[in-house]
């Protein structure tokens, strides 16, 4: 399966006005995080470093869809924390939905099986189910033996269902692309709609900071996954421009509001990655955040990002302005050499 017609389209329509408007900066995708808690400690998540009573807080309904409707981005991502322990998710991604918003609802897929019945199949809802690698490594990863099965069980409970369902998987150091490969296997096999594929941030309060890649790495690895994938089937959740940065053959500078955040502090500065402050209305982040100061050759802590919440928006708005361009990729397919 492949990316819903309607969701191309909608998003073609919404940057081609906003570029033919003449606006420079315009969101993409709205990442809403209504609360931090979750079941899981993953080594490279620093979401959960809260203390208790931060963990404890959480967005209201209307404080959630006032940020869609403040922010206006045609795609809202739910990650967290965990968004199915928040009591009022399914009302939330209904309002949504009935906004007509794209959502992602990101989950481990540990209460998947418990709450599915909240929801309904739409085209505008897609359950992003985390998982990191196979059996092993994935339960390694997130410190809970069993995950993995868990999270394949959802998936196919999900499929079953008739529920769009994609993939997100953080790759670290380590990785290789012969165990990218097996593990993108199985995922296709699972029938997933698309995968979403990352290579894992420096996050300054993760549990283990031994094991990002750097920014040659990440070329690498998926310079060796993607000359494995030109004999495979695999659909990945992206933009053809988007990973042809990934293989380091499109020089991108980072859109840090393309991909605008709000969790329970306000609108973070300046990405869903770094946080230096919060700005209590969508417009004060993009009015008074100094985005110049941000991205490679600007702040050290941006030289090894190539994660897609910064450079998806990039790689996105060139393929509307350079249509061809990407065309031309996607046909002789990206270079890996």
């Amino acid at each position: 399966m492949s990316i819903p017609a309607i969701q191309k389209i909608r998003l073609g329509q919404y940057i081609t006005r906003n570029i033919f408007s003449g606006r420079e900066k315009f969101p993409l995708v709205l990442m809403l995080e209504p609360l931090f808690m979750c079941n899981l400690k993953c080594k490279g998540c620093g979401k959960t470093a809260h203390p208790p009573e931060i963990l404890k807080k959480r967005l209201s309904v209307e404080e959630c869809i006032h940020a869609a409707e403040e922010c206006g981005a045609p795609v809202v991502s739910i990650p967290g924390g965990e968004p199915l322990m928040h009591p009022d998710i399914p009302v939330i991604v209904k309002e949504l939905i009935r906004r007509k918003r794209f959502v992602y609802l990101c989950t481990n897929s540990l209460l998947v099986e418990k709450r599915i019945d909240e929801f309904s199949p739409s085209p505008y809802l897609t359950f992003n189910i985390h998982l990191d690698g196979l059996k092993e490594k994935h339960d390694e990863m997130v410190g809970a033996p069993g995950t993995f099965d868990k999270a394949v069980n959802a998936i196919k409970l999900l499929v079953s269902r008739g529920f769009r369902v994609t993939t997100n998987t953080t790759f670290f150091l380590g990785e290789t692309a012969e165990s990218a490969e097996k593990f993108l296997d199985f995922l296709t096999d699972l029938n997933v709609e698309a995968m979403t594929i990352s290579a894992g941030f420096n996050y300054e309060n993760a549990s283990d900071r031994e094991n990002f890649l750097n920014r040659q790495t990440t070329i690498q690895l998926f310079r060796g996954i993607f000359e494995k994938a030109k004999e495979k089937k695999w659909q990945f959740n992206h933009s053809t421009l988007y990973l042809d940065f990934l293989a380091g053959n499109q020089n991108y500078r980072c859109t840090p509001w393309g991909n605008p955040t709000r969790n329970i502090f306000g609108w973070q500065r300046p990405c869903y990655l770094l946080d230096d402050g919060y700005a209590p209305t969508y417009r004060e982040l993009m009015e008074k955040t100094d985005w110049s100061k941000y991205g490679r050759g600007n702040d050290p802590r941006c030289t090894d990002c190539m994660v897609h919440c910064g450079y998806e928006p990039s790689a996105v708005i060139d393929t509307v302005k350079h249509p061809l361009k990407a065309l031309l990729v996607t046909l002789k397919g990206i270079k890996t050499e």
